[in-house]
């Protein structure tokens, strides 16, 4: 889990019907889509005039609504499959495609470094 402080909102933007579980997701860094299921699965499984659906409402009063978040920090990996964040395999590919770019980077300079006009211009400097 994250270090940083997250307050219980409403995420209006970013749910379904009125964001509770997407703030829900948000402020306990879990999967929205996992939340919705059990949410939903509870008011099913509980008959439609339910405690669950009760507790959805109250949510939906009570909690001030919060602005659109950033889903997770970037390079944020998850150790559990209901947690928010890359997978290993998203990061991986992200990393991969940076280094590659430095790489490239590192070639141009290199080549640039070791041409004869750069030596030239180094010799003209010094004189």
């Amino acid at each position: 889990m994250n270090n940083d402080k997250r307050q219980l909102v409403r995420l209006p933007s970013e749910g379904k019907v009125a964001g509770v579980c997407a703030g829900i997701a948000y402020h306990f860094n879990f999967e929205v889509w996992l939340v919705r299921i059990i949410t939903l699965s509870a008011i099913l499984l509980t008959g439609i005039f339910s405690v669950p659906l009760l507790l959805y409402i109250v949510a939906w009063v009570l909690l001030d609504k919060g602005e659109t978040t950033p889903q997770h920090k970037p390079h944020e990996l998850k150790t559990k499959v209901w947690q928010a964040g890359d997978s290993p395999k998203t990061a991986m590919k992200d990393v991969s495609t940076r280094f590659r770019n430095l790489e490239l980077r590192l070639r141009r300079l290199e080549k640039h470094v070791t041409s004869d006009a750069f030596h030239l211009k180094r010799e003209i400097d010094n004189l």
